[in-house]
């Protein structure tokens, strides 16, 4: 179970001891459909509940959410997509191909060989946060000194995460490569992704980029 706390006047976090731990929690929590809860936030392995205070105490709210068991079936509740991602177009795959002792088209194939669960949405609206790397592309630094502008669709990778870039921003990771589509509309509240959900990159070449530059994820 978890351990809980108060986080706000209206929040209260429970820290799990691992990721899958968190996505079972909060997709009991979802699951129990509480007219009281506002919001479910999962970010790695805790997940901060937010309740309306016009309909539930704090405390009433703890007594109640403390008795939810997670959902021991939660892996793959999440939606699955294929992310198209040209790795040609990958700023700073040679670096990441000189750390890894591999040759950029085997960065390729082993960043887009396995499956990824979105564990935290944060940093910019939209922007995934992916685990985890195949160990071979673990452990390459940020870069020295960040960029001034990431494009929007860049894919990136740090430590033992990577992720991808919703729209134009600063950033320090190791680009991989690109993908073309639309994954935020700010203005038109578009955030397809969600915690638990996973994503597999397949990828295309730059033609292939060209033709599908701008569509969104889920059309």
């Amino acid at each position: 179970m978890p351990d809980f706390e108060f986080l706000s006047d209206q929040g209260i976090l429970a820290r799990c001891p691992e990721e899958t731990a968190a996505l079972g929690w909060a997709a009991a929590v979802r699951h129990a459909a509480l007219p009281w809860v506002l919001d479910v936030v999962q970010a790695y392995t805790s997940v901060a509940v937010f309740v309306d205070p016009e309909f539930v105490s704090l405390h009433e709210a703890l007594a109640i959410l403390s008795r939810l068991k997670p959902l021991v079936d939660c892996a793959g509740v999440g939606r699955l997509y294929h992310i198209p991602c040209c790795y040609e177009l990958g700023l700073d795959i040679e670096r990441i191909a000189a750390h890894a002792g591999l040759s950029p088209d085997e960065v390729a194939a082993v960043h887009a060989s396995v499956e990824y669960t979105v564990y935290a949405i944060g940093f910019s609206p939209g922007f995934p946060y992916l685990g985890y790397l195949p160990a071979a592309l673990c452990g390459v630094p940020r870069l020295e000194s960040p960029r001034l502008r990431v494009e929007p669709g860049s894919v990136g990778l740090t430590g033992r995460q990577t992720g991808i870039y919703p729209e134009a921003r600063p950033g320090g990771w190791n680009l991989i490569g690109r993908t073309p589509l639309v994954l935020v509309d700010v203005a038109a509240g578009y955030f397809p992704l969600r915690t638990g959900d996973r994503i597999r990159f397949q990828p295309i070449s730059r033609d292939e980029f060209a033709r599908l530059q701008g569509r969104r994820l889920d059309s």
